[in-house]
């Protein structure tokens, strides 16, 4: 284990390379983020007010600089507290959370708390790490993936929030893969979100929703009153992230860009299964591969279904996560027309092609299936061999159904 001390100084490090060249510059005119927003209005919702921010190294203005720098530095604004979802500060290394510290930033001891310790129940903020706080800040570039934990981790805290008597404020920011898309079934078991941050909402697996939209949409549950959102000025839903001259910040190890957020909410459910999805190679999320793959066969049965894409055999020895340091037969998937691929069809091509090649070697987890598609009918459609149209009305169900519900909370 590393000790507290190495994880503070991790955090540090994180926050000089965020504030630094690692965030690379955005042009002069283009979309503002919600924390931009702020900085251009003077901190005013903040003024005289102490203050928690919940963020990791991608809560970065238009010019790189760090949002703890920012409040720290913000007249009349008390920073008093951090929160650090999993991934920690740095997100886009693998450095370890800690349950609690301190961090220094200019020259005031800052408590620095993480939320990704113990289990789901350890990510949230407890009553006694937001005592004395005015407002909770949530600040993190999410992906657009419901399983990705970051929005779990901000539902959390606004439930905490709420409980203790903290205004909640989210610095918006955009959905990075575009916002007019929706794709997957709607999670159906809303159980679940006690057992999983991966299975929190009751939404599509490609969700459509800003940070600030998934906060409102959770919060006609939760009914906190002092919920309120900083919005982007000058986001189209169409837009993709490298399209606004925002900055771009790895949101986790595995997320280098905007390709492979593109592809993760379709090839990221196969980590329910035996396969490799890219981790430890140049291009996670952009193969899949295992020892046994019958890749030549995929890829020929592949060849021109799949809009937007192309498959290809590409060998890698992955150096972490599954079958790590053995060499695996792999298919690459190369986006050709991002505007044209759906993340969710890529995937359910090549589940069926690996049903039909590798029958005997290809395995599913269930219970991790169950909570990364976020319903039974999968399991059961696979077990008794469906055919695609059958596959295609289950996904098409989900986003028929969203569209309509989530109109009331778009803010875009």
């Amino acid at each position: 284990m590393r000790t507290a001390r190495f994880a503070l100084l991790a955090f540090a490090a994180g926050l000089a390379a965020c504030a630094g060249p690692a965030a690379r510059r955005s042009s002069l005119s283009g979309a503002m983020s919600g924390l931009d927003v702020l900085v251009a209005d003077g901190f005013r919702p903040l003024r005289g007010k102490r203050v928690g921010v919940l963020a990791n190294s991608t809560a970065v203005d238009r010019r790189g600089r760090a949002i703890v720098e920012l409040i720290a530095a913000a007249p009349g604004v008390d920073l008093a507290a951090i929160f650090t979802p999993e991934h920690g500060y740095a997100a886009a290394s693998e450095s370890e959370n800690i349950a609690s510290g301190f961090t220094r930033v200019r020259g005031k001891e800052i408590p620095l708390h993480s939320l990704y310790a113990g289990g789901i129940k350890g990510m949230r903020p407890t009553p006694e790490q937001l005592q004395g706080l005015d407002v909770l800040v949530f600040d993190i570039q999410d992906i657009g993936a419901r399983f990705y934990t970051y929005l779990a981790t901000m539902a959390m805290a606004l439930e905490e929030a709420k409980a203790a008597g903290v205004d909640f404020v989210v610095l918006d920011r955009p959905n990075p893969i575009r916002g007019d898309v929706v794709e997957g079934p709607i999670l159906a078991d809303p159980s679940l979100r006690f057992v999983t941050p991966t299975a929190y909402f009751q939404v599509p697996v490609r969700h459509g929703l800003t940070a600030g939209e998934m906060a409102l949409w959770h919060n006609r549950s939760v009914g906190h009153q002092h919920l309120s959102v900083v919005k982007l000025r000058g986001w189209t839903r169409a837009l993709w992230h490298d399209q606004t001259g925002l900055p771009w910040v790895p949101p986790s190890p595995n997320m280098p860009d905007i390709e492979a957020a593109a592809l993760y909410p379709g090839i990221g459910i196969f980590e329910s299964s035996n396969l490799a999805v890219g981790r430890g190679t140049p291009i996670p999320f952009r193969w899949i591969g295992a020892p046994w793959l019958n890749a030549s066969e995929i890829v020929s049965r592949l060849k021109g279904t799949v809009e937007g894409v192309e498959f290809s055999v590409q060998d890698y020895t992955p150096s972490k996560s599954v079958f790590a340091g053995q060499l695996c037969r792999g298919v690459k998937i190369t986006v050709t027309d991002r505007d044209a691929m759906r993340p969710l069809a890529v995937f359910r091509h090549l589940a069926l092609a690996l049903r039909e090649h590798n029958p005997k070697e290809f395995e599913w987890r269930w219970d991790e299936v169950r909570r990364m598609v976020g319903v039974d009918e999968f399991r059961l459609l696979w077990e008794t061999g469906a055919g695609d149209e059958a596959f295609l009305a289950l996904f098409d169900k989900g986003p028929r159904d969203f569209e309509a519900a989530r109109r009331s909370v778009l803010l875009y």
